[in-house]
């Protein structure tokens, strides 16, 4: 474990992850609530596109893909708003697009090679510094904002009529809260690849209902749940050579698993 632990490329990898984990588990919890969930998967399939596009013009495929992946989400938001369709309707439409258009770029672009393969798989031992800077300051715009409008979030989740009558502009907030989770999205495509973004949105705060009895408990556990898998699953990842995204949600399942055992036989015991 020292030695793991004296690599830099380990070190910004395990930063990254865990900033990275955070943040999609914070985000987790009010997009399942909401039943928005598959919009991590959808956002996902978009990155596939900003990833090509980088690949093809030799620029950073994060810095590329966060504008594709934004005006992706305000299009869903649109589609919703303004044509009237359901909003897994929306996330299906955008996502069929976006992977259709990654894969014709891919195509024209000479086929798969291997950077694009440790984007859909993801590759977290090759994160930058940079990149580790970016999703701090994600996970601090996700603290700020909770900070700020945490009654507003968890009004508009749990009764969304009445925090209209109340006065809270659902709309604009279901807005934010898709634009900062696309941008996780972009940011975790390192960490466990485009393919498994959305296990990272949906599991941890899944396990987490199952075992809290307060809002902040799920909040919490959701957070510790995403942590922990990524420090396990990369050092699993490191130790016997496989893709660390697979590892990382493979650890998620496992805490899934462990909670939904909790809450049929724990909690009644306990109680």
């Amino acid at each position: 474990m020292i030695e793991f632990l004296s690599y830099g490329f380990v070190q910004k990898g395990l930063v990254a992850g865990t900033l990275v984990a955070a943040a999609c588990a914070l985000l987790g919890v009010f997009l399942v609530l909401k039943r928005l969930s598959l919009i991590g998967d959808g956002m996902s399939h978009v990155c596939l596109t900003g990833v090509a596009l980088a690949l093809v013009t030799s620029t950073q495929p994060v810095y590329m893909s966060v504008p594709v992946v934004l005006l992706s989400s305000l299009g869903i938001m649109k589609l919703v708003q303004k044509v009237r369709i359901y909003g897994d309707a929306a996330i299906g439409i955008v996502s069929a697009a976006g992977l259709s258009v990654g894969l014709l770029i891919t195509a024209l672009a000479g086929g798969f090679n291997t950077d694009l393969l440790s984007y859909l798989f993801g590759s977290i031992l090759t994160v930058s510094a940079a990149e580790a800077v970016l999703c701090g300051l994600l996970l601090l715009v996700i603290l700020v904002l909770l900070r700020l409008f945490y009654r507003d979030f968890t009004s508009a989740c749990f009764d969304e009529p009445f925090a209209k009558t109340r006065g809270i502009n659902v709309s604009l907030l279901n807005t934010g809260l898709i634009m900062v989770t696309s941008i996780a999205v972009v940011l975790a495509f390192k960490v466990v690849g485009i393919f498994l973004i959305s296990a990272l949105l949906i599991i941890p705060p899944v396990a987490a209902l199952l075992v809290s009895r307060t809002f902040r408990q799920v909040l919490g556990w959701a957070v510790c749940f995403g942590v922990i898998s990524v420090w396990v699953g990369i050092y699993i990842s490191f130790l016997w050579d496989i893709p660390s995204g697979a590892s990382i949600i493979l650890i998620n399942l496992l805490f899934l698993s462990g909670s939904y055992v909790f809450s049929k036989f724990g909690k009644k015991s306990h109680d």
